[in-house]
C-alpha cells in the first residue's frame, strides 16, 4: 500500500479537507494535493506531524496499509500539547526584522555620507549637485536594495509555501516582544533627537557635518524602531494568516477547499486590496517623480526662494526624501478611507441578495 492511499484514507475517514490538513501541518493546500498525486513527498517533520494527527506510526503511514482501519468520526484536531513552530516562521520573521531595517538605514547612511563628502573632491557637477554626492547616494541605494530585494523575495516565497501558520506564541512571548519594542522605540526616538541636536550645534560652523550626523542618527533611530516593531508584529500570527490569504491569487481562492462564505469574503477583500494597491502605486510613482526632480533639477538655488524670514542656503534637493514621506502618508489616508467605505457598502450588498 502506498503513502498516497494511506493519506487519502486517513483524511477521508476523519472528514478532513486538504486545506484543513494543510493548516494543521503549516503548508499550502497545493502541497497536500501534490502528495496525494504522488508528484512530491513530504519532509520528515511533516510526516512526524501527520503521525501525531492521525495517531499512527511512521512505518504504518509510509509503508503499511491503513485503509482497513476503522473510520473515525471525530473532528480533526491538533494533538495535545503546546503548539510548535514547525515551519520556521519565527526564524524567517527574525531574518526579515534584520534585513528590512538594515536596507532602509543603508540608504539613509548613503545620503549622510554623500552630504559629508560633497565637494571634497573636484568632480563634474550634475544639475548643480556635486557628482561625488550623487555617486555615494546611488551606492547607498544599491546597498539598501541588496538587503530589501532578497528579503522581499524570500518573504514572498515563504508566504506561498506556508499560507497558514499555527499560532505558537505564548502570552509571555508577546509580553517580552512588547517590552523590547518599548525599549527600541525609546532608543530610536533618542537617536533622532541626538541627530537634531548635532544639527543645531554644527549648523553654522559646518553644515556638511551637521547634516551627516542628523541623517546618521536618524538612520540609527529608524533601524531600532523598524527592527523592534517587526519583532513585535511577528507575534501577531493571525494578522499574518489574514494577509497571506488576501495575497493569494484568484485562481488559488477559487480552487481552495474552503466554505463558500469564506471564499466570497476573501475574494471581496482581494478586489478591495487591488484597488487600494493601484491607487497607492500611482501616488508613490508621483512621489518618486517629484523626489527625482528635487534631487537633480537645478531648482531652489540659494536666494531664489524663501518662507518669510527663512531663506535656506543650498538647494531643496536635500529635502527630496520628503516626497516619499508625503506619499506614504497619502497612501495611509487613502487606504483607511477606501477600507471604511468598503465596510459601509458590505451590508447593502448582503441585503440585496
Amino acid at each position: 500500500m502506498s503513502f498516497r492511499d494511506n493519506l487519502q484514507h486517513l483524511r477521508a475517514s476523519r472528514n478532513m479537507t486538504q486545506e484543513q490538513l494543510a493548516m494543521l501541518l503549516g503548508v499550502s493546500r497545493q502541497s497536500v494535493t501534490k502528495w496525494e498525486a504522488e508528484k512530491s513527498y513530504p519532509e520528515m517533520d511533516k510526516l512526524l506531524k501527520m503521525c501525531q494527527i492521525f495517531d499512527c506510526t511512521l512505518d504504518d503511514l509510509v509503508q503499511g496499509d491503513l485503509t482497513a482501519c476503522e473510520a473515525s468520526s471525530s473532528p480533526a484536531t491538533v494533538p495535545a500539547g503546546p503548539p510548535t513552530d514547525i515551519c520556521g516562521y519565527d526564524e524567517h520573521q527574525r531574518m526579515m526584522a534584520w534585513k528590512v531595517p538594515t536596507g532602509i538605514s543603508a540608504i539613509l547612511v548613503g545620503i549622510a555620507i554623500g552630504l559629508f563628502f560633497e565637494g571634497a573632491v573636484e568632480l563634474a557637477s550634475w544639475d548643480g549637485r556635486d557628482a561625488l554626492f550623487v555617486i555615494i547616494v546611488l551606492v547607498g541605494i544599491l546597498a539598501g536594495l541588496a538587503f530589501l530585494v532578497p528579503a522581499g523575495m524570500d518573504h514572498a516565497a515563504f508566504q506561498k509555501a506556508h499560507p497558514y501558520v499555527e499560532d505558537f506564541y505564548t502570552d509571555e512571548d508577546r509580553a517580552r516582544a512588547r517590552k523590547a519594542f518599548s525599549g527600541g522605540l525609546i532608543g530610536g526616538i533618542a537617536c533622532i533627537v541626538v541627530g537634531i541636536g548635532f544639527l543645531f550645534v554644527f549648523e553654522k560652523a559646518a553644515e556638511n557635518i551637521a547634516l551627516f550626523f542628523l541623517l546618521f542618527f536618524i538612520a540609527l533611530g529608524v533601524w531600532n524602531i523598524v527592527h523592534w516593531g517587526m519583532l513585535l508584529g511577528r507575534t501577531n500570527v493571525a494578522e499574518y494568516n489574514k494577509t497571506v490569504a488576501e495575497d493569494l491569487e484568484f485562481e488559488d481562492l477559487m480552487t481552495a477547499q474552503i466554505d463558500e462564505a469564506r471564499r466570497k469574503e476573501l475574494l471581496a477583500a482581494k478586489r478591495s486590496n487591488q484597488k487600494i494597491g493601484a491607487v497607492c502605486g500611482a501616488i508613490m510613482l508621483a512621489s518618486t517623480i517629484v523626489a527625482l526632480v528635487m534631487l537633480f533639477a537645478p531648482m531652489g538655488q540659494a536666494d531664489t526662494w524663501s518662507w518669510g524670514d527663512f531663506n535656506p542656503e543650498g538647494t531643496t534637493a536635500m529635502w527630496f526624501w520628503v516626497a516619499w514621506v508625503v506619499g506614504a502618508l497619502l497612501c495611509g489616508i487613502v487606504s483607511v478611507l477606501m477600507r471604511a467605505f468598503a465596510k459601509d457598502e458590505a451590508p447593502k450588498n448582503t441585503s440585496d441578495r
